[in-house]
This record gives C-alpha cells, structure tokens and sequence, in this order.
C-alpha cells in the first residue's frame, strides 16, 4: 500500500484548488497516496494517521484562510511530526522584488507565529488573476492593484501565473522525503 500524504488546502477563488488537485497528481505519480481536503469542510484530518503533510493556502488582504490557520493551529505538533511543508500561493511573486519578498516573509512569519507551526520548507507560489469570475468592486480593485504594479489589466480575460513544471519538481522532491525506505533507496 502506498504512504498517504495529506494535502490541506483553503482557496478564496479557486487558483489553490488547482494547484492541490495538481499537487496531489504528482504525488500519485511518484506512488504516493494523496487525499486532498479543502479546509472549512467537514473533514478534519489528523496528521498523525499520514506520512507526510502539505498544507496550501493563498494570501489575500495580507493573509491567509482562517480555516487553514486554525487547523495549522489545533494540529500543529502533529504536522511537525512528519514531513512537511507550506505552498504558499501568491500573486505578487509574479514580479519578484526585494520589496515583495520582505512582504511575502513577514505574512508568512505572522502566520507562523499565529499558528505555532515552523514548517520545514515554504515554496511561494504564483496564483491567477481571475477577473471573468470576480464581481465588479474586487474586479475593479484587482486591476487597480494590478495596475500600480505593472500588470496585466484587460478585465476580459483571466490570467493563470503558476509555473506548473517548477510545482511538480518541488512536489517529486518532497515525495522523497516521505516515501517508504525501500523507495528512497531504489530512487539513489
């Protein structure tokens, strides 16, 4: 039987959802065992019964999903326990500057210490921009943003940033970590 990984996830408009089900596509090509549970479900899993552990949650209005903060929190020591590691999906890596990796750090430092986790990697992850599906007001702030930071601006369109082949070279790296002994030394 395969080792089970579990995959957490919160997503406000869908992007982290992909990115969990894609997520979860690798890891069952290097014959791991994922299940993918959104946070705020009904499903509360615990980490203990899991090998390894990747929690998913993107950034908006300078953090994360509450759901996903709790959940980190209540099970924090388990999810250390075992491998792990934080996606974090965000827009603004798409232009990766000094100014948004200090950004990008101190909301990431906020939610560790509001969850008491430390995870033992994070990959920052680009998101999308999702006008077709936004109302007319967070529509209108997105591009404003977006604007200001030298962005694509044509609301008629959505615009996916996510660099799919980088996710999965991380993913097949933390499956290593996580996969049985006899796997890791036939992948030597």
């Amino acid at each position: 039987m395969a080792d089970r990984i579990l995959v957490f996830f919160g997503s406000t408009d869908g992007q982290t959802a992909k990115i969990a089900a894609a997520i979860g596509a690798t890891l069952r090509s290097c014959g791991l065992e994922p299940d993918i549970v959104r946070a705020g479900g009904e499903a509360d899993p615990n980490p203990k019964n899991y090998a390894g552990v990747i929690v998913a949650a993107s950034i908006h209005a300078g953090g994360y999903q509450r759901t996903v903060q709790r959940w980190v929190r209540a099970h924090a020591a388990a999810i250390d326990g075992r491998p792990n590691t934080f996606v974090s999906v965000c827009l603004a890596v798409v232009n990766r500057s000094p100014q948004v990796d200090r950004d990008l750090a101190a909301i990431i430092t906020r939610f560790v210490e509001a969850t008491g986790w430390q995870p033992k990697e994070v990959k920052a992850v680009a998101g999308a921009l999702k006008y077709r599906q936004y109302g007319w007001l967070k529509r209108w702030m997105m591009k404003r943003i977006v604007a200001k930071a030298g962005g694509e601006t044509d609301t008629s369109r959505d615009y996916e940033y996510t660099d799919w082949e980088d996710l999965k070279e991380f993913v097949r790296r933390f499956a290593t970590t996580c996969a049985a002994p006899s796997l890791q030394l036939l992948s030597r």
